[in-house]
């Protein structure tokens, strides 16, 4: 194989889906498998469509993944510029060399005669009318008018388009790297447009001259651009530049649980992130939420991504982005769309979250305190984090699971305390408040819980009966980890406020 080189070549419209994403990551394991270079290309031909921030965005998010581009705007690279706006006057000559080969053609329609061309060629059979080779000879362009009159309409400035020319009884086929042999109908494909008025490309030239100017091998993009293939493969074969066409594969899609395209539907309705960090319109000032806020570590969204439609053909479901890298095989990439399951998402995260010392995930779940207004000493929370990582699934969690390690809760469950409260367990606690108001009492959790059950043996009282008392003076609720290690780390001082804090309020 020759020196690999893939692209994502995202348009800079909004936020980053999880169908975007995977399609980087796919990108990314094929590259770094075969020792290659993967691209980003800013697609921005659409400037009606642009969202300022939103290239930005997108590079923030591959930096959060730890997916960057070798070559990119920001990179630079051999083959820049790597948006495609600044590439605008490269674009004309190709369209121009179709126009004179035969391929394309000048279209002058006016958008009213467009609208018109639609209704009055609507049938029963046909309800949508498209502009090709039914209607091409009946509408204002240089296959319609005589040389002159085109000439003269180019001179003196009218607007107007270049349409691809489809080919009138021609099949065309390729070879999916997923699905396998493709075959198209050119008839049933209508002329895009390949370059606006304004100038800049659409999409359809955009994208087969930059992957050849680029030296694109392979052009892994979602399913939903199959029916765009055949104008890609004609443009390919029109421009002469057949052999060094890339080798196509379109992913499957990712789907919610009701079989549709995942969408911002489904996140609003399940009260799920579909996109991979929060995003705020700043045209519309609609909001979306992230995975990164939501709580997700990088490498387990990727994970998660990844067997959204591949698998190594083994039971494994953990992979570390190494591990992908060297098993991911597109020949086993499925057909069909792969639904996504949030809550196995979070069970994903759930083992990440378990991987690794305590102290490496202290970057990661420090800001959520601090966004709670705790600010926590690094080494005190990785000693928290590994008293109650096996209880948190997304990195809130640590906030819900360990805030009353940093400040004493403000509300206890009074209910259950008093389930089986008796006056004898008030002099009990009394008593253990005053044994512990001075640090030299502090132990290891072993050695507090031998003194506490020593205490209650001597004043006639059962340990099991002390224990969720006690929990619920340290903690507030019915949860939390062991009763001992959460003494020992808040200490024995800390432990007798919160007991004398509770019996005062009782």
């Amino acid at each position: 194989m020759s020196e690999v080189r893939v692209r994502f070549a995202p348009s800079p419209t909004g936020g980053l889906h999880i169908g975007g994403l995977r399609t980087v990551l796919y990108n990314y394991l094929f590259a770094k498998q075969h020792q290659g270079t993967f691209v980003l290309r800013i697609e921005d031909t659409d400037q009606t469509r642009y969202v300022e921030g939103a290239e930005e965005y997108i590079h923030k998010c591959l930096e959060w993944c730890g997916l960057q581009a070798d070559e990119s705007a920001l990179q630079g690279g051999p083959f820049g510029p790597y948006r495609q706006s600044e590439r605008k006057e490269m674009y004309r000559q190709y369209a121009e060399q179709l126009v004179a080969t035969g391929h394309a053609y000048y279209a002058f329609d006016t958008p009213e005669e467009l609208m018109k061309m639609r209704e009055d060629f609507k049938t029963s059979d046909n309800p949508s009318p498209q502009y090709g080779l039914a209607t091409r000879n009946r509408m204002k362009n240089s296959l319609s008018l005589s040389p002159e009159e085109t000439k003269h309409l180019l001179a003196s400035g009218v607007a107007h388009v270049i349409r691809i020319k489809m080919g009138n009884e021609e099949k065309i086929s390729f070879n999916d790297m997923i699905r396998g042999e493709v075959h198209f109908d050119t008839r049933l494909v209508d002329d895009k447009v390949l370059l606006k008025a304004d100038g800049m490309p659409t999409y359809h030239l955009a994208v087969v001259v930059d992957d050849y100017l680029m030296k694109i091998t392979h052009a892994f993009r979602g399913e939903e651009w199959l029916p765009s293939a055949p104008v890609h493969l004609l443009l390919w074969k029109y421009l002469g530049w057949s052999d060094n066409m890339p080798r196509y594969a379109h992913l499957p899609l990712i789907l919610g649980s009701d079989g549709s395209k995942l969408s911002k539907r489904h996140g609003s309705k399940y009260g799920f992130p579909i996109f991979a960090m929060n995003w705020t319109n700043p045209k519309t000032g609609e909001k979306e939420a992230g995975f990164a806020e939501r709580g997700f570590l990088p490498a387990a969204l990727l994970n998660v991504l990844a067997l959204l439609g591949w698998n190594d053909g083994t039971e494994q479901e953990l992979f570390s982005l190494d591990e992908l890298i060297q098993k991911f095989d597109l020949s086993r990439v499925s057909h069909s769309g792969a639904v996504f399951d949030f809550e196995k998402a979070k069970w994903f995260n759930h083992q990440y979250l378990q991987m690794g010392s305590a102290a490496a995930l202290v970057p990661q779940v420090k800001p959520f305190f601090e966004a709670n207004g705790i600010i926590p000493d690094d080494a005190y929370l990785s000693t928290v984090i590994g008293l109650i990582r096996e209880r948190c699934h997304l990195l809130p969690d640590f906030v819900d699971q360990g805030h009353f390690f940093f400040v004493a809760p403000m509300e206890i469950d009074r209910e259950s305390l008093l389930k089986k409260w008796k006056p004898e367990h008030a002099r009990f606690f009394e008593q253990l408040a005053t044994h512990w108001s001075t640090a030299e009492n502090n132990g290891t959790a072993t050695e507090l819980e031998q003194n506490f059950e020593m205490m209650a043996t001597e004043q006639g009282l059962k340990k099991g009966e002390l224990m969720l008392p006690l929990r619920i003076m340290l903690v507030g609720g019915k949860f939390g980890p062991g009763v001992f290690d959460i003494v020992q780390t808040i200490g024995t001082v800390e432990a007798a406020n919160r007991i004398l804090a509770t019996l005062k309020g009782l």
